[in-house]
């Protein structure tokens, strides 16, 4: 069963649609108890790093979700749900984020417009299950003002200002900045790629 995690701000009804449309099952949790027997676990995300950060240590979530990650099961983090999955973020100062990757989520420089909104290319780094059947540089869509650092587990980059992670994938651990839900067909293979894996 995949379990979509709501921790009271995510874009829920997005992903839920996308997943009514490829035809999978699916529950949504606010508690640990709802991830028991989860094969696959999303955590969408929009809003501010600290107030997502706050929300899954409150609802203590954070210990169960690392420990499903930790036995493997996939997982996805769409937005600053890949933003989590980092140390830290500058839009929250002092709160810690999942650790699974190094470094910190840094806002776009001054000078630039943000939000980063729109359709933006992606640049393929390494081979990618997430992207596997589409185009070489697909166009997805951002909605974002902080972006996270390119590291060893960035498949694909983008660059708006600076070239930052747009799709991680290391072992079971999977994200993606841009909202593959509002991303047309190339969203909808993506989520579809996750699901299948």
């Amino acid at each position: 069963m995949i379990v979509i995690i709501d921790y009271g701000a995510g874009n829920l009804r997005s992903v839920q649609n996308t997943l009514d449309e490829i035809g999978v099952t699916y529950r949504v949790t606010t508690t640990p108890e709802g991830l028991d027997g989860a094969s696959k676990v999303i955590l969408p995300g929009v809003g501010h790093f600290g107030q997502l950060i706050r929300a899954m240590d409150e609802r203590g979530l954070r210990a169960p979700v690392l420990d499903i990650i930790r036995r493997g099961t996939p997982f996805l983090g769409i937005c600053l749900g890949l933003q989590a999955l980092f140390e830290s973020s500058e839009e929250s100062p002092g709160l810690t984020g999942f650790g699974l990757f190094e470094g910190t989520v840094c806002r776009f420089p001054p000078h630039a417009r943000v939000p980063h909104m729109g359709w933006n290319q992606l640049e393929r780094r390494h081979a990618s299950r997430l992207l596997e059947g589409l185009p070489e540089q697909p166009y997805v869509y951002f909605a974002h003002s902080y972006y996270a650092p390119v590291v060893g587990g960035t498949v694909a980059s983008c660059t708006y200002e600076t070239a930052y992670t747009a799709v991680l994938e290391q072992d079971n651990v999977f994200g993606v900045q841009f909202h593959p839900e509002k991303s047309g067909p190339a969203g909808i293979a993506i989520v579809r790629n996750f699901v299948e894996l």
